[in-house]
């Protein structure tokens, strides 16, 4: 179907003509033996921009966030997480699965935190009946919604407290940081700097095709550098993947305010529609609930008939906006949505 508008997720954005052409002019090397100069690039460049000392290129979110669990905790140690966290409830249980590392999942708050009582009741006394409690995870953006600094300072010095290590999956961290007030590379930075690790995705709302990039330490990369090797992911002429998160950190970070308006537009136009209960826009994300008769899949269904993807379970769908989402496709795919709900409620 032409003109079909793909709010799936910011996964399924295109790189642009000026990427490409990035890509196709990358000096490239041999990253395993640690020579290609754009991938090195781009590690110093974040590492520098975040506020840390080393920093590894990664495939995906997921192998950066599981590289880090890999490298933070050892077989029978336990994360803290919260249980609708991308690292826990959708990254297949490779924590578990490939390194024997017990989490330990908490209910989130209706922002998105985990409730501080909840995280130090969470915390394993040294007692030979229980994991050690090694690792706080967080993720910044949750579902869209920006994690409030003054929380992520608390629930931070709270694991310090009891000698946790940190780490962010900020998969949309310049989301987030877009979302604040002033310079968004100096937001991402205040925002990262609290943690002993940090995972950020150019893959999703910076529009590269593929690739992560995890922070720590040197000594905290030298390990994940170990675990990449093991689960597969040592790239050779990986440059030319690099160059295109170099190019997003250049050209896709400030526009990123594009999508978080058009998500607002999208959930202002829908706002009040009979059948479809909708929440405030998260950034770039708007959340919707059918009203009893219409199943978010069926929904999902019939909006795909019409030209527009989201993505739905339940009890909700979501809908995702990216730099491949102009404001005329967002006006048109809340029109769509009007139309298919008033032919479903026919």
């Amino acid at each position: 179907m032409d003109n079909v508008i793909d709010l799936r997720s910011d996964t399924v954005t295109r790189p642009t003509d000026a990427m490409r052409t990035a890509m196709a002019r990358a000096e490239v090397g041999d990253d395993v033996f640690g020579d290609d100069p754009a991938v090195n690039a781009l590690q110093e460049r974040v590492a520098q921009l975040l506020g840390f000392r080393a920093a590894l290129f990664v495939s995906s979110g997921t192998q950066s966030n599981l590289c880090a669990l890999l490298s933070h905790c050892g077989r029978g140690e336990e994360y803290i997480a919260g249980s609708n966290a991308h690292l826990y409830s959708h990254e297949g249980g490779g924590a578990a699965a490939l390194g024997g590392i017990q989490p330990q999942p908490l209910p989130h708050q209706e922002d998105g935190t985990l409730d501080l009582a909840d995280i130090e009741a969470a915390v394993k006394p040294d007692d030979p009946h229980f994991a050690r409690s090694r690792l706080l995870c967080l993720e910044n953006t949750f579902s869209g919604t920006v994690i409030a600094p003054e929380y992520v300072q608390a629930a931070t010095a709270l694991a310090r407290k009891h000698q946790l290590a940190t780490h962010l999956d900020g998969a949309r961290l310049f989301n987030a940081a877009v979302a604040g007030d002033g310079d968004p590379y100096e937001g991402a930075r205040k925002i990262a700097e609290q943690f002993d690790s940090v995972s950020v995705c150019f893959s999703k709302g910076l529009g590269a095709p593929v690739g992560s990039v995890l922070l720590g330490s040197p000594e905290f990369i030298g390990e994940a550098r170990r675990w990449r090797k093991a689960l597969g992911g040592g790239m050779r002429q990986a440059g030319v993947l690099a160059a295109a998160a170099s190019y997003a950190l250049d050209h896709h970070v400030r526009r990123l305010a594009d999508d978080h308006a058009n998500a607002a537009l999208f959930a202002e136009i829908l706002d009040g529609v009979p059948g479809l209960e909708v929440g405030p826009a998260r950034t770039n994300m708007v959340f919707a609930r059918p009203v009893p008769g219409v199943t978010p899949p069926d929904l999902v269904e019939r909006l795909a008939a019409r030209g527009v993807l989201g993505t739905g379970g339940r009890p909700q769908i979501r809908f995702v906006f990216h730099l491949d989402v102009s404001r005329a496709d967002a006006e048109r795919a809340a029109h769509l949505v009007r139309e298919t709900l008033a032919a479903a409620a026919a």
